[in-house]
């Protein structure tokens, strides 16, 4: 490396770093250097006096001097920061200077910040600490994989269970992302403002409380209010994970660590097909307590996936704030202390431990934000907060608008348009795959129908499943049908006389246009909605069967299943490539690239008309967009400043879930009516969202703002 300051004499130890040039300059940018009595990182080059008051840390204080409590963590004194900030300090108040002056000032402090963070973190190395923080969030990642998938697998046992209709069933697949959109945008802001560990805390918290809860309630209304909060918790989880991974990476290695995080979103499909597999069709798994309520085996599953959550939730604990966003406000002692801690674990895990964390003073951006305050002595708790609520939805209210100012408006436009067209035909299909390919086993399933015609049965017991066919003109006098069930079984223009039902289950059985004279129906699900165009004469129903019957063990689908495990499986090449090649190819080759090949492979799927073609181009896909998705992430990551940067992220992920909104209703729509009109849809949003991306500025080369 060319650049001077990563000289490996620079680190060998606090006495060797004296052999560097007072003239320390940067070479990747504009700056031509920094003259040490600016209080400005320099490798650790200090004055003579300070070299030897290090000296007395390590050969102890007379007695009568005054001992420093931080000297011996290496902390600077701060009377020495106090005494370098007056030095720099400008003849006029900040109070009496004009704004604008004050914002180029922080602007200009953002800028060698930026660069001398990035040589402190390569100082700091790249090792077991981030690898503890890799794994802590990728859990929280998984997370949010794994709500995306839940609703979708529990929506065939859940409809039964809980009596849902179309539209019902609809509103539940489409609350989640309902969620995480409100969640993206919302609590992205906050980390910006409050903390990166914090906001993450609170929206995993809110995540597997409600996650947690909703495998207990029984109602409709609740179970959907639930679901929705939980989207809107693990929805903010998103922007901050890649926004606090970002800033503990350097820049030589951010894009590839990036898109490895990425892969616990496949790993959280993954686990949830799995799951769903091995659970929700064991019906024993649950238990009921009478008629009231009821826990079967789908809550189980629903239960397990809030695992990763609070997995995620517990081992973040132990780690710290991000020392990026801690100097962004000021606190320079914090973030320098965790510095060190990085250093210091990957220093150990390297076997080297008695390296030394050669920084001393780290750049802090001026402050200019207006606080309010209300003392403690002045009006009521909740005046005092409601102060300081209203105060930070404005600063985040503030950085929403900061995305569309002229510096970043062209950007976030475009990013904005990418993100949306990905989302649109990317969560669009992967609602469509399965839907189509229940639609062609329901075709293949129909054309198996049995068909009796005029059919006369008296005094016989049918005590047997019925399943596929259709009875017409028949006429049945005296039969009883007992303890059985009709699977997809129609009564048409046919007699039933002096009949009688006993413990009977149905699903998607009706009687059309029959005539029902002087029937017993006894402990059975054959409701009146059941009965289209009919004539019931005399008859009796008794003890009705209550709520939605459902034989869990045959009618949940497996093959649904095996397409979501094979299709998160499918992205694993995809993410090895990304990972590999983010770097060395760029971020916005890896977008346009990514985005026109999955066109063409949602163009070939007008050639899929069987069940194991439309699998096999799922596949194809998942594995050639996820490398758009990876980039995307990482790019919006390196687009913004530290201040912006979660926000920024939290809009364009809540413009994606809204694009996910729009492509589940238009996708579904059309199932069984065109093919034609999916595909060319997905084929023309990523063709026209790939072109558009390779017009984004390139970011591997450029350092974190």
């Amino acid at each position: 490396m060319d650049d001077g300051y990563r000289n490996t004499n620079l680190y060998q130890g606090g006495r060797e770093a004296n052999q560097v040039s007072d003239d320390y300059r940067y070479q990747d940018g504009n700056y031509e250097g920094y003259a040490p009595n600016d209080g400005y990182y320099h490798g650790g080059d200090e004055p003579a006096h300070e070299e030897d008051a290090q000296s007395d840390v390590t050969e102890g204080h007379d007695e009568d001097d005054e001992v420093y409590e931080g000297e011996y963590q290496g902390i600077p004194h701060p009377d020495d920061i106090k005494e370098k900030q007056k030095k720099r300090a400008p003849a006029v108040d900040d109070e009496y200077r004009d704004r604008a002056d004050l914002m180029a000032e922080r602007m200009e402090d953002e800028e060698q910040l930026a660069h001398q963070y990035e040589n402190i973190i390569e100082e700091c190395g790249h090792g077991r600490f981030q690898w503890t923080l890799f794994f802590v969030l990728g859990l929280a990642l998984m997370a949010d994989g794994v709500e995306v998938f839940v609703v979708g697998f529990v929506l065939p046992s859940a409809e039964k269970d809980m009596c849902l209709s179309s539209s019902n069933k609809g509103m539940l697949g489409l609350i989640v992302y309902l969620g995480m959109m409100v969640g993206a945008v919302m609590l992205g802001g906050l980390a910006d403002k409050l903390g990166r560990k914090k906001c993450l805390i609170i929206s995993l918290a809110i995540n597997a409380a409600f996650a947690f809860l909703s495998s207990f309630v029984q109602g409709y209304g609740f179970f959907l209010f639930c679901r929705l909060i939980s989207g809107l918790g693990i929805g903010g989880s998103l922007p901050i994970v890649f926004a606090y991974f970002s800033e503990f990476l350097s820049r030589e290695k951010r894009g590839e660590h990036l898109s490895w995080l990425c892969m616990f979103w496949m790993i959280g499909g993954i686990f949830a097909s799995a799951m769903a597999w091995s659970i929700i069709p064991h019906y024993g798994w649950g238990f009921s307590m009478g008629t009231e309520y009821q826990f079967h085996s789908w809550r189980v599953f629903v239960l397990v996936c809030s695992l990763p959550c609070i997995a995620s939730l517990v081992a973040l604990k132990f780690m710290p704030e991000s020392p990026r966003f801690l100097l962004e406000i000021g606190k320079h002692d914090e973030a320098w202390m965790i510095l060190k801690q990085v250093h210091d674990t990957n220093m150990r895990a390297k076997g080297e431990p008695e390296r030394v964390f050669t920084v001393s003073y780290i750049k802090t951006p001026k402050q200019v934000d207006e606080f309010i305050e209300i003392q403690s002595s002045t009006g009521t708790w909740y005046q005092r907060w409601l102060v300081r609520i209203t105060t930070t939805f404005k600063q985040v209210w503030d950085n929403v608008l900061y995305c569309l100012t002229a510096q970043y408006r062209m950007n976030t436009l475009m990013l904005a348009v990418v993100w949306f067209t990905m989302a649109l035909s990317y969560y669009g299909l992967i609602v469509w795959f399965p839907d189509m390919i229940r639609y062609l086993q329901e075709e293949a399933y129909e054309s198996r129908v049995k068909i009796f015609d005029e059919e006369e049965v008296s005094h016989f017991t049918f005590n047997f499943t019925l399943e596929n066919q259709i009875h017409r003109n028949g006429e049945y006098r005296n039969d009883k049908f007992i303890g059985m069930k009709f699977k997809e079984v129609r009564f048409e223009d046919s007699l039933f006389e002096e009949c009688y039902f006993e413990d009977v289950t149905s699903s998607e059985t009706f009687f059309e246009n029959c005539t029902i004279i002087s029937t017993v129906f006894h402990n059975t699900d054959l409701y009146e909605h059941k009965f289209i165009n009919c004539r019931l004469i005399n008859n009796t129903f008794m003890n009705q069967k209550e709520g939605c019957q459902l034989d869990f063990e045959e009618d949940n689908d497996f093959l649904i299943y095996l397409v979501s495990f094979l299709g998160s499986l499918s992205v694993l090449p995809g993410n090895i490539i990304s990972a590999l090649l983010m770097d060395k190819i760029g971020r916005i080759k890896m977008i346009g690239g990514s985005m026109l090949i999955s066109a063409v492979c949602c163009f070939f799927l007008f050639f899929g008309n069987s069940e194991s073609a439309m699998i096999g181009w799922q596949c194809l896909f998942c594995g050639a967009s996820i490398a758009a998705w990876n980039a995307l992430d990482v790019i919006t990551v390196e687009l913004y400043p530290t201040d912006k940067r979660a926000t920024a992220f939290g809009i364009l992920n809540g413009l994606c879930k809204f694009g996910a909104i729009l492509g589940n209703s238009i996708f579904a729509s059309f199932v069984g009516i065109t093919k034609v009109v999916p595909i060319l849809l997905a084929s023309s949003a990523l063709v026209g969202g790939g072109l558009l991306a390779l017009r984004l500025p390139e970011t591997r080369e450029q350092v974190l703002m």
